[in-house]
């Protein structure tokens, strides 16, 4: 009787094993990395997704830049690369030469907003005065018709990809101007001009808190416009823009990745961009996207 019962206890315990096992491997990560300014939203569709939809998907999210996602993404150290800028054609490329087929997928709408401290006055300004102040050939208030004080700029670290962006779109690929700060993230630049009566900066509209965003014209004889939904919706606002998630086509073959991507793109998913402070996207938007990748 007592060998008997050691040996149901050995078998007990192996099975117990096995099904320990079997569970453990039925759970799927989900890593996903890169923009600082999707950081936000990427954590909160994560937390939503886990609590509401799929309690067996443990979704990993971690920042860095679009940079860095998109080399982890070419690394092959993440599944989903979340970019605040377009994929450059030369990372494109080289993600291709590894045998892999990218996906692009629009999964968001921001407006890149110019952030100034809450007792700035200034109301308005031209995309080529924006330009001149992160360049550095307007220094002072003055200009505007404020204080005769040094303005002071706070930007993006190089491996952002709003630092990109707004390099491209505004500065016209010019140099940042030789006295502007270069801050990890978003929120550091947001503390920055929220403490700094005359500092100015720029990032995500879902991080415009404490602060003011700046009007925007295209030019002198243009209006201006606030990066509201409805402008950034009609492209009034001239620093619209998407925000993406890069895949490869094998990754997104995986069932649970596809699943998340889809529910992203969802009214659900959609209505988390809202609660963040992004904008999303229109249906017909949604519905073509969805159809470009296979969804």
């Amino acid at each position: 009787m007592t060998r008997f019962l050691r040996v149901f206890t050995v078998a007990f315990a192996t099975l117990s094993m096995l099904l320990s096992f079997t569970l453990v491997s039925v759970a799927k990560d989900i890593t996903v990395k890169g923009s600082d300014t999707m950081v936000i939203l990427a954590q909160r569709w994560a937390e939503v997704y886990m609590k509401k939809k799929n309690k067996n998907v443990v979704i990993q999210v971690t920042g860095g830049g679009s940079g860095t996602g998109i080399a982890a993404l070419l690394n092959q150290t993440t599944d989903l690369a979340d970019s605040s800028r377009p994929i450059k054609p030369e990372e494109k490329a080289k993600i291709e030469a590894s045998g892999k087929k990218l996906i692009e997928i629009p999964v968001a709408l921001d407006g890149l907003a110019v952030y100034v401290n809450a007792a700035n006055p200034v109301k308005e300004m031209t995309m080529k005065q924006v330009k001149d102040i992160f360049t550095g050939k307007i220094t002072s208030w003055k200009e505007f018709g404020w204080d005769d004080k040094t303005i002071k700029t706070y930007s993006r670290e190089n491996n952002s990809g709003t630092y990109v962006f707004f390099k491209e779109h505004v500065l016209l690929n010019e140099d940042f101007g030789p006295l502007t700060q270069y801050m990890p993230g978003t929120a550091s630049v947001l503390n920055a001009v929220k403490k700094d009566k005359y500092g100015i900066g720029y990032g995500g509209i879902g991080y415009l808190k404490g602060v003011r965003a700046m009007a925007i014209k295209k030019d002198e004889n243009s209006p201006a416009y606030l990066p509201t939904e409805e402008n950034v919706d009609k492209g009034l606002y001239p620093l619209s823009r998407f925000l993406y998630i890069y895949t490869t086509e094998d990754k997104l073959s995986d069932p649970d990745i596809k699943a998340y991507i889809s529910w992203i793109l969802s009214d659900e998913g959609q209505k988390v961009t809202t609660d963040v402070g992004y904008y999303p996207l229109k249906k017909k938007q949604i519905k073509d996207i969805r159809k470009s990748i296979g969804l």
